[in-house]
C-alpha cells in the first residue's frame, strides 16, 4: 500500500466573503496571525502526511506558490493544481488523479481550521484503516449549512443529505475526509446535482452503500471552525488569538509541525523563522529552538 497523500482544496469564488475576496483567495486571508491556508496545511502535516496537492484558482496559483513553494523547505513536498470553475468539492479528485495514483487520500478544505489532539487521534486512527473512506460528525447549531450525517441507535450512518432545508439530525460533516484508492473511480462515476456541482456527499454515500464508510464522531475538546463567513472568519481570528495568549502555543504554524514531525532539524527551523524574527511568529519559533527539549 502506497502512503498517504494529501490534497487541501483552496480554489472557490469566496462570495460569501466578498469584496474581501475581489482580488484575494480566501484562503490568503488571514486568521489573526497566520494566512488561512496554514491551518489545514499544518493539520495534514500533524498527522504525517508530507506529499500534498494544493487547488487554487487559474489567476492566484502564483500567489499561493509565493507563499508555500515547493514544501522542502518543510520536509514535504507539495504540487499545485487549478480549479477552473467552483464545480463542486468530489472534483479534487478527478483535478488530482495523476497525483494520487495509487494512493490513499485524505482530503481536508482549505477554509477548515481544526484545533485540538483529539481530532489528530482520530486522524491516525483512520489512516490506520485504508481500505473504505472514513469522515467525521461534529455537532453544530446550523447543520443546514453543510452535509449532514444520521446516527441510529447503535450510532451506526444511516443517511447523509448535503445542505438540507431540515436536517434529520444536528452533526455536521467537516471538511476533513479519508479515502482510500477507489475514490478516483467513484468520483468519475458522479453526475452534477441539481446545483450543479460533483458533490463530495455522494462519494461517502457510495461507500456508505457498499458498507464501507466509517463515521467518527468528534466529541467535546475539539475545535471545528469554518472560516467562510465574515462572522466565522472574525471568530476563527479571536478563536486562535485567545488560546495563544492562554496558552503561549502556537495554533497553524507548518514549521512548528514539520519540526515536531521531525521533517526539518533545529537549524532550518532557526531559517525559516529568521525572516520573521520581528515579530511573535518568528520569535515563537527561534524560541522552540532554544527549549532544552528542542529537536536534534
Amino acid at each position: 500500500m502506497s502512503s498517504w497523500k494529501g490534497i487541501i482544496l483552496a480554489g472557490g469564488s469566496g462570495t460569501r466573503l466578498a469584496p474581501l475576496t475581489t482580488a484575494i483567495s480566501k484562503q490568503l486571508l488571514p486568521v489573526y496571525d497566520k494566512p488561512m491556508i496554514y491551518y489545514p496545511l499544518s493539520t495534514l502535516i500533524q498527522i504525517g502526511i508530507r506529499e500534498i496537492a494544493i487547488i487554487t484558482t487559474p489567476d492566484q496559483q502564483h500567489l499561493f506558490k509565493k507563499l508555500l513553494s515547493d514544501g522542502s523547505q518543510l520536509g514535504c513536498h507539495f504540487e499545485f493544481f487549478i480549479q477552473e470553475k467552483p464545480t463542486g468539492l468530489a472534483e479534487a479528485f478527478l483535478i488530482t488523479e495523476e497525483f494520487i495514483k495509487d494512493s490513499p487520500t485524505c482530503l481536508i478544505l482549505g477554509d477548515n481550521i481544526f484545533y485540538g489532539n483529539g481530532l489528530i487521534d482520530l486522524a491516525k486512527e483512520a489512516m490506520s484503516s485504508p481500505a473504505g473512506a472514513t469522515v467525521f460528525g461534529y455537532r453544530v447549531n446550523d447543520p443546514e449549512r453543510y452535509g449532514v450525517v444520521e446516527f441510529d441507535k447503535e450510532n451506526r450512518a444511516v443517511s447523509i443529505e448535503e445542505k438540507p432545508e431540515f436536517p434529520r439530525s444536528p452533526y455536521a460533516i467537516p471538511g476533513l475526509y479519508f479515502y482510500d484508492t477507489k475514490v478516483i473511480k467513484i468520483a468519475k462515476s458522479l453526475t452534477p446535482s441539481k446545483r450543479g456541482e460533483l458533490e463530495i456527499t455522494d462519494i461517502n454515500k457510495t461507500y456508505r452503500s457498499e458498507g464501507s464508510l466509517r463515521v467518527k464522531v468528534i466529541e467535546r475538546g475539539v475545535a471545528w471552525l469554518d472560516a467562510g463567513t465574515f462572522e466565522s472568519l472574525l471568530q476563527a481570528g479571536s478563536f486562535i488569538h485567545a488560546v495563544q495568549e492562554r496558552q503561549g502555543l502556537m495554533v497553524g504554524s507548518p514549521e512548528e509541525a514539520a519540526w515536531l514531525n521531525k521533517l526539518i532539524n533545529n537549524e532550518r527551523l532557526k531559517e525559516l523563522a529568521e525572516p520573521h524574527k520581528k515579530n511573535a511568529y518568528g520569535r515563537y519559533l527561534l524560541n522552540l529552538v532554544g527549549n532544552k527539549n528542542a529537536n536534534n
